[in-house]
């Protein structure tokens, strides 16, 4: 069981430390479940052995590369409570355990090409194109790890609990001794000393200590070489393979989350390129194109705003005054005329935008930049909505006279609080 982001770790660093862990306005990376265990794999950490399949009719040969007294079959979705999940067929549960392999291409294709619908998907739910299938492992002893990056720090941070399988905000707020953390010098890297403290800290004996100090020199090492800016390993346990349980036991990753830095993708193109994008909004797919950040939501009022803290204050007014917002959309700070365009051609195509509110504060944004954009998507589009416009800062004069002289039907407002007030009184009674 996950953290659900980067910034819920984030949180329990802050709440329990000096730590000051980085928080950005961006959108990273998000890999399917055995994306993730591959690049473990291939980095020498243990991982259960899997097959990916995306239909029923080939499941039986891809399962004949290896054998296990009892299989789980997951389906990968980018979406927690996929165990509780339900199908658009009526099949209950994304994860199942089967000790028999038609059993398991049964499920397959239960799984495969049916929306699984959980309390992170909605109603809708999310449509299912592939279904990983491993070993299932006996789980003696459930730890948690993970490696993000601190801001203070200029560097890795380590959090480690003895206490895993569950949230780690869970275990921050019921037992925060039991929540280790250790800054990584960038230049020394993580020393086997280190890892064998952490190993400690995590309560694995003897033998164990040794290879679970392995296991997390190899993680760390994974996290620099693909610009992660997030390895969380939950859980990180000590485990054998179902039936062999006499086995010595060994140190597993069972569930991983990576997360990565999104302007090292020149870096990192073949990671990147696994994203497709399948469960993505598509038009957030295409704000991401145009170097917008979009997300859209279930209003009726469309935001087009520059600034992450100014696009929230938006959406609280909005709502302050009876409207409910749209989206997120903010068009940051070296935004241009082609971009504001995209931005309206995204928020229309929305069926439910009855109105749009655009507010800028210009600071390193022109203002006539935006005026521009705004004209030229006004004509371009023939919008068929209310447009409010509250513009303030650099260039505001020249913006004014942009919004003036072109004739258009553009509402003007002289602050966000009549910007709001008219968004809302423009909306279908």
């Amino acid at each position: 069981m996950f953290a659900r982001s980067l910034a819920q770790v984030s949180r329990v660093l802050g709440k329990n430390s000096n730590l000051n862990p980085v928080v950005v306005s961006a959108r990273y990376l998000n890999l399917q479940e055995f994306q993730s265990k591959q690049l473990l794999g291939d980095a020498g950490v243990n991982v259960q052995r899997f097959v990916v399949v995306d239909n029923a009719k080939d499941c039986q040969g891809k399962m004949n590369t290896f054998h296990a007294n009892e299989y789980v079959i997951k389906a990968q979705v980018l979406a927690g409570g996929r165990g509780k999940g339900t199908f658009d067929n009526g099949f209950k549960g994304g994860v199942r355990l089967s000790r028999e392999k038609k059993e398991v291409c049964d499920f397959v294709g239960n799984m495969v090409g049916h929306k699984l619908m959980t309390h992170q998907t909605g109603e809708d739910g999310v449509m299912v194109n592939r279904v990983m299938i491993a070993e299932s492992l006996d789980i003696h002893r459930e730890t948690y790890l993970a490696i993000l990056m601190d801001r203070e720090f200029s560097g890795p941070v380590i959090v480690a609990s003895p206490d895993g399988g569950v949230e780690i905000e869970e275990v921050a707020a019921s037992h925060p001794e039991r929540i280790f953390k250790m800054p990584v010098d960038i230049k020394e890297g993580l020393t086997k000393e280190k890892a064998m403290e952490l190993a400690k800290d995590l309560d694995f004996k003897g033998p164990l200590q040794e290879s679970a100090a392995a296991q997390i020199q190899k993680l760390y090492e994974l996290f620099l070489k693909v610009d992660a800016v997030q390895i969380e390993i939950n859980p990180f346990s000590e485990t054998t393979p179902v039936g062999k349980e006499n086995e010595p036991r060994q140190v597993y990753c069972i569930d991983a989350k990576l997360n990565f830095d999104d302007f090292a993708g020149f870096r990192q193109k073949d990671i990147f390129a696994m994203d497709d994008h399948a469960e993505q909004d598509p038009s957030e797919h295409q704000a991401e194109l145009a170097n917008l950040s979009y997300i859209r939501m279930d209003g009726n009022i469309a935001c087009l705003v520059n600034g992450a803290g100014l696009a929230m204050a938006t959406m609280d007014i909005i709502k302050l005054y009876g409207g409910e917002p749209a989206n997120f959309l903010d068009v940051g700070g070296n935004v241009k005329e082609d971009q504001v365009l995209e931005a309206f051609r995204i928020i229309v195509s929305d069926p439910r935008v009855k109105a749009i509110l655009v507010n800028i504060f210009g600071g390193i944004v022109n203002c006539a930049t935006i005026a521009n954009g705004l004209t030229s998507a006004f004509q371009k589009m023939e919008l068929k909505v209310p447009l409010v416009v509250r513009l303030e800062g650099t260039n505001v004069d020249e913006a004014r006279k942009i919004l003036e002289g072109s004739k258009l039907p553009i509402i003007t407002a002289g602050d966000l609080d009549d910007a709001a007030k008219k968004s809302v009184g423009c909306l279908p009674k």
